[in-house]
């Protein structure tokens, strides 16, 4: 059975954030934590901006409260405040765990919800154009990191999208 689109672009994007963390791991563990002229201050403060914003969203995709979903925020602060390299790791890895278990046992990926924002109002969508957001802006920072570890003058990973495509269809 084919997997629906929005499973196979979530499972790209922790595709995406593994093989960019895994080129991390091969670099000096100084450039993680190194203040840079960027987007963000350092790559470890992006690293927090993605995994903060995937939490937030997740909330949304859970159908939760605004008051839920800012305790989530508050929650995910608290838990990447001052965290290592090895620990963002694991709790980028324990997300995904979560999001996958929550995407592969729904049963209607193209349900509608009406996410309530305090300053935009409500939005008419479905799930799996949520998913779509939560990748498109994991590949928006993967670039901006991208671009933190040339400027430290370092090569990172390609992420694309058909990249993914082909790795998958080689292992079928």
């Amino acid at each position: 059975m084919k997997k629906h689109h929005a499973i196979q672009l979530y499972d790209y994007h922790v595709w995406a954030n593994n093989k960019f963390l895994g080129r991390l791991k091969e670099l000096p563990q100084e450039i993680y934590d190194r203040e840079l002229q960027s987007i963000f201050p350092s790559i470890a403060e992006t690293l927090v901006h993605i995994y903060t914003a995937d939490t937030l969203w997740f909330g949304v995709m859970h159908e939760k409260s605004m008051d839920e979903i800012q305790a989530s925020i508050a929650q995910a602060q608290e838990k990447t405040k001052n965290k290592g390299f090895e620990e963002m790791e694991m709790l980028f890895h324990h997300l995904s765990q979560e999001y996958q278990e929550f995407l592969n046992n729904e049963s209607d990926l193209d349900k509608e919800i009406f996410p309530e924002h305090p300053k935009f109002g409500r939005l008419d969508t479905h799930l799996s154009e949520l998913v779509q957001h939560v990748v498109n802006h994991g590949t928006y920072h993967r670039g901006n990191l991208t671009a933190m570890i040339r400027q430290q003058g370092y090569q990172s990973v390609p992420t694309d999208y058909v990249l993914y495509l082909y790795e998958i269809s080689s292992t079928k």
